[in-house]
């Protein structure tokens, strides 16, 4: 008998592969049945995008160039040549020929190139490829404006600066260049079976015991409001703090912790305990660093108003990355067990990226200028976004559907008031 979720879709994929042409069907990581899962309770049938908007001067995207780079990019990378399926009922990949969108993006009269670029990913269809680069720019703007955008199930925060690192290497039309490299299947497929092993793993004894204890008092999730289907109207503010140094930088992710925490509380009440999800992960020990893929997990965080203790806070973070390996959905099976009254919603989001790691997108020797454009979906009432490099970008987006916009900016404040306290603190 199966021992886990993850051991019990491997026996399931196992059997449909051994029927279905293994060669070209590949296994899915927990984060990637996931994402699927939620692309089938969207009315629309949309996948989770995760999109980068870079502003080059006007004339600098060649989409012809573009495109002949993002095809070289996909041969080298299964997850941007396979399609998501299912097979007698089993999530799996099955592989294809590199499939890619380049395109135009016409502006509408009085419009914006940030407006018809959103709307585009809005409108990203069920069946697309995995890669889409879209360009817009205004009539008689000086930049034009790139958006880079991938299917989440195909792409974690380490795949993005793969992507941006490949797609400038390829973009040049040198016919010195030599052929497309190997195809990367089995490495990509060593990578996900190792990432499997260890999702297994970590479905153990000790730590359901440690998620039941640390997440039994969560109860249900903020409700979602009524509305019309489809995405919902949202806000985002922005703020740029300096850059943690010293010490704090190794404090940066529990700070943002505590300050989200805070913001959660501003926004929903001290009445009940606030489940909190953060994507975190990386490539499994052993696997090529230049695998593009989904390796990632969902921690969940029970958020208690702050600015808190950051050392009890930092010290209850580090146990929970002990078991950071243990899926989703093991851990609310986990909750339930130790008497959580809750679903698996999450109230907020929290994601975390490290500039140091990405690579600038660089085509023919000019750096697009990477911006953040308002506007899209949430899977949580609330999500904070965090980019460290030479700086602390902080984002608050937020769904105006369940949120007053003044309610979202007095809890920006406390956010920000709480991560000065933590990072910044008065000499």
């Amino acid at each position: 008998m199966p021992t886990s979720i993850t051991a019990a879709y491997l026996d399931r994929y196992r059997s449909a592969a051994a029927q279905g042409g293994p060669a070209e069907l590949l296994p899915l990581t927990g984060a990637q049945r996931r994402f699927l899962l939620t692309r089938r309770l969207d009315p629309q049938g949309r996948p989770d995008v995760v999109p980068l908007f870079f502003a080059f001067p006007r004339g600098t995207v060649d989409p012809g160039r573009l495109r002949r780079a993002a095809v070289r990019l996909a041969e080298r990378h299964p997850a941007l040549r396979g399609r998501f399926t299912a097979l007698r009922g089993t999530p799996v990949l099955r592989l294809g020929a590199p499939s890619v969108e380049v395109a135009t993006v016409p502006v509408a009269p009085g419009g914006t190139a940030a407006e018809a670029l959103r709307q585009a990913l809005l409108d990203w269809p069920a069946d697309g490829p995995a890669l889409r680069l879209l360009v817009a720019a205004e009539p008689g703007a000086e930049e034009e404006v790139l958006a880079l955008a991938l299917d989440h199930a195909a792409c974690d925060e380490q795949s993005l600066g793969i992507v941006t690192d490949g797609l400038g290497a390829a973009y040049p039309d040198d016919p010195a260049r030599p052929g497309a490299p190997e195809d990367g299947v089995a490495a990509y497929r060593d990578a996900v079976e190792r990432q499997l092993a260890a999702e297994a793993a970590a479905a153990s004894p000790a730590a359901h015991a440690h998620w039941a204890a640390r997440l039994g008092g969560l109860a249900g999730a903020t409700a979602t409001a009524a509305g019309r289907p489809g995405p919902r109207p949202t806000g985002m503010l922005v703020e740029r703090l300096p850059a943690a140094t010293g010490a704090a930088r190794g404090a940066v992710f529990p700070a943002l912790l505590d300050a989200v925490s805070a913001a959660g509380y501003a926004l929903f009440g001290p009445d009940r305990p606030l489940a909190l999800g953060y994507p975190w992960g990386g490539r499994p020990a052993g696997t090529a660093p230049d695998v593009l893929g989904c390796f990632l997990n969902t921690l969940v965080h029970p958020a208690a108003p702050g600015p808190g203790d950051l050392d009890g806070l930092s010290a209850a973070w580090w146990d929970d990355l002990d078991h950071a390996d243990t899926p989703f959905d093991e851990v609310v099976h986990a909750a339930r067990s130790g008497g959580a009254r809750w679903s698996g919603a999450l109230d907020g989001l929290l994601t975390f990226e490290d500039l140091g790691r990405r690579p600038p997108l660089v085509l023919d020797g000019t750096e697009g200028r990477e911006i953040h454009l308002a506007g899209r979906p949430l899977a949580a009432p609330f999500a904070v976004s965090a980019s460290h490099g030479s700086e602390l970008l902080v984002r608050l987006a937020w769904d105006r559907e369940r949120l007053r916009d003044t309610a979202a900016e007095a809890a920006f404040q406390t956010l920000l008031s709480t991560l000065r306290h933590h990072l910044h603190p008065p000499a």
